[in-house]
């Protein structure tokens, strides 16, 4: 079985263990995390170990970890001093990171040793910025944050990083008619509050980020027969 899942922002480990329970993830199993795993929440950096350590689950490259990523000279030595010697272009970086719920994932980092700090960072690098996947002869495409400046003949290899990760359609936003695009990045509440704390689903994409840095939690879903899965709030507990 092939499933998806996006934006957890730190969201509680224990709460994202039992989602892949719930939904019977096993070593059989294949699942894509469409970016935005840290920010914002506790546990970002933890999730991000973890994910290294599983060879059936791929993380495709968010906005957030673009910016960890662009803010990687922080961590190259003593952070205090880092921050001290930045030139104004580094202070933008840090500036937009701080901006958009860094602290939590920098304040993790602070406790965490420079070697594993390095693999976390080589670990991004290697992130892809889309995926794409047939499962039950329907094909996917799977970014993080839809296709900005899309065209149908626009190949993927045209698109900036900015328009994988940055982008937010608009609800009647159409993409391909044959491959169905997959993403999170924007919280399906933001298109009302209908959708809220739901994936959403239109003729042509799939939005699966239910807005974990909202209060809300993610979700899982699974490709094969697109069967969406849930916690409640009894299920999993907080660690």
């Amino acid at each position: 079985m092939i499933y998806v899942t996006s934006d957890w922002h730190g969201y509680d480990f224990d709460r994202v263990q039992a989602l892949f329970k719930k939904a019977n993830f096993s070593e059989n199993d294949f699942c894509f995390v469409l970016g935005d795993v840290i920010d914002r929440g506790l546990y970002g950096v933890k999730l991000l170990l973890w994910l290294m350590e599983q060879p059936n689950i791929e993380l495709i490259l968010g906005n957030h970890e673009a910016m960890f990523l662009a803010c990687d000279f922080m961590f190259r030595g003593d952070m205090e001093e880092a921050i001290s010697a930045m030139n104004s272009y580094e202070r933008d970086l840090w500036h937009l990171w701080r901006q958009n719920g860094a602290s939590t994932t920098v304040h993790s980092l602070l406790n965490t040793d420079r070697e594993s700090i390095g693999c976390i960072l080589d670990y991004l690098r290697d992130a892809p910025l889309y995926d794409t996947v047939t499962v039950a002869d329907r094909d996917f495409l799977l970014v993080h944050s839809g296709l900005g400046g899309f065209r149908k003949d626009k190949k993927m290899r045209e698109y900036i990083p900015d328009e994988l990760y940055w982008h937010r359609p608009e609800i009647d936003e159409r993409y391909f008619d044959d491959v169905t695009t997959v993403f999170g990045h924007t919280p399906t509440l933001f298109y009302g509050e209908e959708h809220r704390g739901k994936a959403l689903f239109t003729d042509t994409w799939i939005d699966v980020d239910t807005g974990a840095a909202c209060a809300e939690t993610p979700m899982l879903l699974r490709l094969d027969d697109l069967t969406e899965f849930y916690l409640d709030e009894t299920e999993g507990g907080f660690s």
